[in-house]
């Protein structure tokens, strides 16, 4: 039960700071796990790593404000934490398959990738009535 919470702890951790630069080892810290087991688990749960939600999250709320046409682009590559609009460029190409100048002007469909939502499930541990018969 101990890696639900610290899964859940880690996804509202990344979902919070989203438009912050944070590293795999500052949602290590808040959830009080090593960098190096909650990336293992992580990504063993999700099949992804810590970094690759997290730029995954970044690029899908980037395209939901360029979609809203009110900044510019480059205030959002800056907003979530490029370091230059060449990088968010290549970037947001890569995952949307098209660039933001024209997923703005076109609203082309771009690429879903919604926040993470963990839940257990426990099924089994029902009582069957069996017999063992020869034949």
């Amino acid at each position: 039960m101990e890696w639900i919470t610290a899964l859940k702890k880690a996804i509202d951790f990344m979902e919070k700071n989203l438009c912050n630069n944070i590293s795999a080892d500052d949602v290590a810290k808040e959830v009080c796990i090593s960098s190096f087991y909650l990336q293992k688990g992580f990504a063993i749960v999700t099949g992804f790593s810590l970094m690759e939600y997290v730029r995954n999250r970044r690029l899908y709320n980037a395209a939901q404000d360029i979609l809203k046409n009110e900044e510019k682009i480059i205030e959002i590559a800056y907003k979530y934490c490029y370091e230059t609009p060449e990088s968010f460029t290549k970037a947001f190409t890569r995952f949307h398959g098209v660039s933001p100048k024209i997923a703005r002007d076109d609203s082309a469909k771009l690429v879903l990738f919604n926040s993470f939502v963990i839940k257990l499930t426990l099924d089994g541990g029902k009582i069957m009535n069996y017999r063992i018969t020869q034949t």
